[in-house]
């Protein structure tokens, strides 16, 4: 887990437009998720809790739990799910279902940098981030 500590920008976005679509994303707030570039603060505490802390020029928003903990997640997009987090194979697997949907997350390490694998039934976007200093 402790790779994934730290900050990460968004440098990289490719089909995430589609993506807030197919889990229901409305106009307006497409727009302001296409347009942000949020910061990730990844962080873990003695407890092994750990912390993903989304940050832009519009939202900030904070989820705390521990790996392979069913817990009550208000997406940024408003979404209320019940969420499980994981590590399978050095990916931090995030699985949210909500209204009989389900999605995944998987966010991992390459090359120094983080990608986030969004994926909706068939349709499937990549962010990618890097670390800050």
């Amino acid at each position: 887990m402790d790779h994934f500590v730290g900050t990460w920008t968004l440098t990289a976005s490719e089909n995430f437009d589609e993506y807030m679509k197919a889990i229901g994303v409305g106009f307006a707030t497409r727009q302001m998720g296409n347009m942000a570039k949020p910061n990730l603060v990844i962080s873990v505490d003695d407890a092994g809790l750990i912390s993903i802390k989304s940050e832009t020029t519009f939202k900030t928003s904070v989820i705390e739990f521990k790996l392979s903990e069913e817990f009550d997640e208000t997406t940024a997009d408003g979404r209320s799910t019940k969420t499980t987090i994981t590590l399978e194979n050095g990916k931090l697997v995030q699985q949210q279902t909500w209204d009989g949907k389900k999605t995944t997350l998987e966010r991992e390490i390459q090359d120094g940098k983080m990608t986030t694998k969004c994926v909706m039934d068939d349709v499937v976007a990549m962010r990618t981030y890097e670390k800050g200093t």
